[in-house]
């Protein structure tokens, strides 16, 4: 009775926190639910630990093992998660944490956990000193590399806690004799390190390098002028966007996550639709990486019932981009910068991206002309084929289509 009511309650608070989040903040709230996977984890093993030295029978070696492994990443899970939230959330500035002499930190934390292991197992009593040393170390090691990881890299942070998550939980299990837990734990623990594998080869960086953890992350200041001397943007209206449509024949649609932010994927859906309509030829362009989480963007186009058929990956369009009429970049920014590829300077610098600007003509759809998450100028926006239509993308669409349907 008291574990189904408390599975009631538990279920009744997230079923009421999930209704509320919207699309957009998914990232956060993935992020916060596994820094309640960590705690309970960490949780988990402090009280078996506690409840197994309490009666005569010897604890045995797997189980001081576990309690050890799920104490250690679900602290490092609590505490980078709680991290990612913030910064998801704008609660921290999403410029990476720089420490002195941090690669010797990160190693100082990661080499004193190995001590701590030995000592927590050879310990005549609990052994409890030795955990609460090395769950407090890992809750700082948590807490420094994910402080340490810049906005751009955040969906990459966000597979590793999932991963990490999945770990703690896989050892939860071991620690309770729970072959489900365990089980599904490894399922999410493999899968979340996997997909942490394919996003960093989507940004063509290691996963050390991406987190920062040995290797010191490239924090440099974006130049304005990746390819020559900056020039003014062109800024378009969307009385002459309609008109560019009008005489396109092919048109390619760059989503990103200013379109999320707007809700403007419903109105993205329609303008798709009635273009089909016309007989132009029209696709959609989804970087790996698009959004603060992995899949965010297909989610929300499968969703305003964009039809999958006409969704590609990036290495799918990129090589028949200059074959386009009209490029529409919706709310997207550091995946179609051209600095990744031009300047060798910039901190995206080597990371795959949408080439964008190689369509006859071009039209960024943004609120400004600030820069992006990655806090990086984008030279794309000053280019001779390049408009820019400033404002809020979903007013902007809704203005679009009527302008298309009028027209």
């Amino acid at each position: 009775k008291q574990m189904g009511a408390t599975m009631g309650i538990g279920s009744a608070i997230g079923l009421t926190i999930a209704s509320k989040v919207q699309v957009t903040d998914l990232p956060q709230l993935v992020a916060a639910f596994h820094s309640l996977v960590g705690l309970a984890a960490v949780a988990t093993a402090f009280s078996s630990l506690l409840i197994e030295t309490s009666h005569a029978t010897a604890v045995s070696v797997v189980h001081s093992v576990s309690c050890y492994v799920a104490a250690v990443i679900g602290a490092v899970t609590v505490t980078g998660s709680l991290v990612a939230f913030g910064k998801l959330q704008g609660l921290v500035k999403g410029t990476p944490l720089v420490l002195p002499f941090k690669r010797l930190i990160n190693a100082a934390l990661i080499l004193a956990l190995g001590p701590l292991f030995y000592a927590f197992l050879t310990a005549s009593g609990l052994g409890m000193a030795p955990l609460l040393w090395a769950t407090g170390l890992a809750s700082v090691l948590g807490l420094v590399v994910t402080a340490g990881v810049g906005g751009g890299d955040m969906p990459v942070v966000i597979t590793l806690l999932n991963s990490a998550s999945g770990w703690a939980l896989c050892a939860e299990g071991f620690v309770l004799q729970n072959n489900m837990l365990t089980i599904v734990g490894a399922l999410i623990g493999s899968s979340g390190a996997i997909l942490s594998d394919i996003m960093c080869k989507a940004m063509n960086k290691g996963l050390l390098a991406t987190v920062g953890l040995f290797e010191k992350p490239v924090i440099k200041a974006a130049r304005k002028e990746a390819t020559g001397e900056k020039k003014e943007a062109k800024v378009a209206s969307v009385d002459t966007l309609v008109q560019k449509i009008k005489d396109a024949r092919s048109v390619m649609v760059v989503p990103g996550y200013g379109l999320a932010v707007s809700k403007g994927q419903y109105a993205l859906a329609e303008l798709v639709n009635t273009l089909q309509k016309d007989g132009k030829r029209v696709k959609l362009a989804v970087h790996p990486v698009a959004g603060r989480m992995p899949g965010q963007l297909n989610v929300l186009l499968a969703e305003a019932g964009v039809p999958y058929d006409i969704v590609f990956e990036m290495e799918e369009v990129n090589d028949e981009m200059n074959e386009y009429d009209l490029v529409l970049v919706i709310g997207a920014n550091d995946t179609v910068n051209s600095a990744a590829e031009d300047d060798p300077e910039c901190e995206i610098y080597g990371m795959p991206v949408i080439r964008a600007w190689e369509g006859k003509e071009v039209v960024v759809f943004k609120r400004s002309l600030g820069v992006g998450y990655a806090g990086l100028d984008n030279p794309v926006f000053y280019k001779d084929n390049t408009e820019m239509l400033l404002g809020d993308a979903k007013v902007l669409l809704d203005d679009l289509l009527t302008g298309t349907k009028t027209a």
